[in-house]
């Protein structure tokens, strides 16, 4: 077999400190890395240096390059420079994450260095992009589409989605990872005052899409007897959209602003009553699979990617008024809660911890070193009595490698999304 070399890209860099591809960059660096793998990250080098420059990290190579902007023109020059590099190393395999400037990717392609992209959400559909910007992205998904050697989706209803651009063949589904967090995750920072009050949660940035208006709205259209923090870093002066979070909140809405403590924020999540989620479009997103890490009951908007995630005993708005009569009815009934709780740490475990997601990627990356076609799923054993939701499923044989490795099972993610890719040609047949 093949030495295992990884190169990634499409990240800031690590360690991470930018948000949830640089946390999975790291977190597979560090595992392949024990397990035999020789790991290269591109990471974006500050304005100043004029050289590229390279270090070791936890055992990892770290390749830092320049960049002379600022801003998302300065992304587009260090990845531009990123693929370069690359096709001028002994580079055998490459992990993009995201499709953002997969033009480039075109240019490992014509060098012969095989490509996974993970394709990330449906990034042209955020509201928050002027039209050109919109149209760089749509184009980008489907060049990153066809340029691709193999693309990795982290949500069904994306692998579906891509199964109209290319052979779903090519498509494989694995989603976002998270930690647990558990009883004993820490103190609330005594400093946000919430004493012995009980509390709702909103992790999100401050943008339309996340429906942080309609919660705000939705929590202060009566008294609660109980807070909604909302984290973030809002501007009320220079920004609308922050003035119109800000005015539409009550005196029981608090905004702590940014936190970067994670275990201030472990600890928030774990003792929150429950956790309102409003993002819109996407696919699994990384702050409500960490709200099931952290067995937080989940109020979320209600679209394909947020039923997928959350699982069927979270409960779902599309507008104010549902939000309003959800929040009312959790903070009344508290066994509700606790059933709601139980049930999103039984949906973490089936699907999104990072031992099972990494193991995933590692068998995937393997076959591909070997240039071998992805494998159908494979047939499950028919249980002997019905199984309870969101239980894993154990297939009659596992793919090959870390999968296998480890012993671990596959989760019954991957099944459903076979499931959905065939119900799509029964219903394109019809």
């Amino acid at each position: 077999m093949a030495e295992k070399r990884l190169s990634i890209m499409g990240i800031r860099g690590i360690p991470a400190r930018h948000g949830g591809f640089e946390t999975f960059a790291e977190r597979l660096a560090l595992y392949l890395t024990k397990r035999g793998w020789s790991v290269t990250v591109y990471c974006q080098g500050q304005n100043s240096d004029a050289d590229v420059a390279e270090d070791s990290w936890c055992g990892i190579r770290r390749i830092f390059v320049p960049v002379q902007r600022d801003g998302a023109m300065g992304t587009v020059e260090f990845d531009w420079k990123s693929v370069r590099i690359a096709a001028k190393r002994d580079t055998a395999l490459v992990l993009t994450l995201g499709y953002n400037t997969a033009i480039f990717c075109s240019y490992l392609r014509w060098r012969g260095i095989r490509n996974l992209i993970n394709m990330d959400g449906l990034e042209w559909r955020r509201t928050k992009w002027r039209w050109y910007e919109r149209t760089w992205l749509y184009m980008n998904e489907r060049i990153g589409c066809w340029t691709g050697n193999h693309l990795i989706a982290d949500h069904p209803s994306i692998a579906v989605h891509l199964a109209t651009r290319v052979n779903q063949r090519k498509i494989t589904m694995i989603p976002y990872g998270a930690d647990r967090i558990d009883e004993y995750s820490g103190l609330v920072p005594k400093e946000l005052g919430l004493g012995d009050s009980p509390y709702a949660l909103v992790i999100a940035r401050p943008e339309p899409e996340n429906s942080i208006v309609e919660i705000v709205t939705a929590f202060s259209r009566r008294p609660r007897g109980a807070k909604l923090v909302v984290l973030g870093k809002y501007d009320p002066v220079g920004n609308p959209y922050h003035r119109e979070v800000v005015d539409a909140a009550g005196p029981e809405v608090v905004f702590p602003g940014a936190i970067y403590d994670q275990n201030a924020v472990q600890a928030l999540r774990r003792h929150a009553l429950f956790y309102l989620h409003g993002h819109q479009v996407g696919g699994t997103n990384p702050s409500l699979v960490e709200a099931l890490g952290a067995s937080s009951a989940v109020i979320a908007h209600e679209n394909e990617f947020n039923r997928w995630v959350a699982g069927p005993d979270a409960r779902f708005f599309s507008n104010e008024s549902d939000c309003d009569l959800h929040i009312s009815a959790l903070l009344a009934d508290h066994a509700t809660v606790r059933a709601m709780r139980e049930a999103s740490g039984r949906r973490f475990d089936s699907a999104f911890r990072w031992d099972s997601v990494l193991a995933q990627y590692e068998a995937l990356l393997e076959r591909n070193l070997r240039d071998e076609k992805k494998p159908k799923v494979s047939p499950a054993h028919a249980p002997a009595e019905p199984a309870p939701v969101g239980a894993v499923l154990e297939p009659v044989a596992t793919t090959a490698g870390a999968l296998e490795a480890t012993g671990m099972l596959a989760p019954a993610a991957n099944i459903e999304a076979e499931g959905i890719f065939a119900e799509q040609e029964i219903t394109n047949h019809q």
